[in-house]
């Protein structure tokens, strides 16, 4: 594996080494003890989530604040999206900034998404599984959200308005100056 570190803080990409032949394709896709000495912390993956989405759909920005905020290690198993990190760390000297790379079932890179940090993607393909580790359960208590448009990230998501496929729930989240707010 190959790990690249981002110009965000402690958010890494990931480049497994991929061995083909006439049989088809191998790769490592973590390795734990790897991941723990570049980001010199302990990492225990406690969920595995995976979903499906299709052409258009913008997934985020989310998170999980206090004890339960989630670090994930994000993968694009079929198909490609545009990955989105946004830095909510008020410690972090990347605080407030962003964040963006292509993932696709090409490439095979990884996102390492560090605690504090939202998250989102749009799909830029037909058809996308996604799937990524958590470690720390889903709890609904404590699950946040950023609006996906908000104009202080001006976030280009590569899918034109038109096209867009946005949930109620997505749409109507506060913006990044609204949500800082309540902090």
């Amino acid at each position: 594996m190959i790990i690249e570190r981002t110009k965000l803080k402690d958010c890494l990409i990931i480049k497994p080494r991929i061995f083909k032949d006439d049989r088809g394709s191998f790769m490592e896709t973590f390795r734990l003890n790897i991941l723990e000495e570049v980001l010199e912390q302990e990492i225990n993956f406690v969920q595995d989530n995976q979903s499906t989405s299709y052409y258009g759909s913008i997934r985020g920005l989310h998170f999980q604040i206090g004890e339960k905020s989630q670090a994930k290690l994000v993968r694009v198993v079929k198909g490609e999206v545009l990955d989105v990190v946004v830095d909510l760390r008020p410690d972090s000297p990347t605080f407030k900034q962003k964040f963006s790379y292509l993932l696709n079932d090409e490439n095979n890179h990884q996102l390492f998404v560090p605690k504090g940090c939202a998250h989102g993607f749009s799909c830029l393909s037909e058809e996308v599984i996604f799937a990524y580790k958590c470690d720390t359960y889903y709890d609904k208590n404590a699950e946040r959200g950023i609006y996906f448009a908000d104009k202080d990230l001006n976030i280009d998501w590569q899918i034109p308005e038109k096209d867009r496929i946005i949930s109620e729930k997505d749409a109507s989240n506060p913006s990044l100056s609204e949500f800082l707010e309540e902090i």
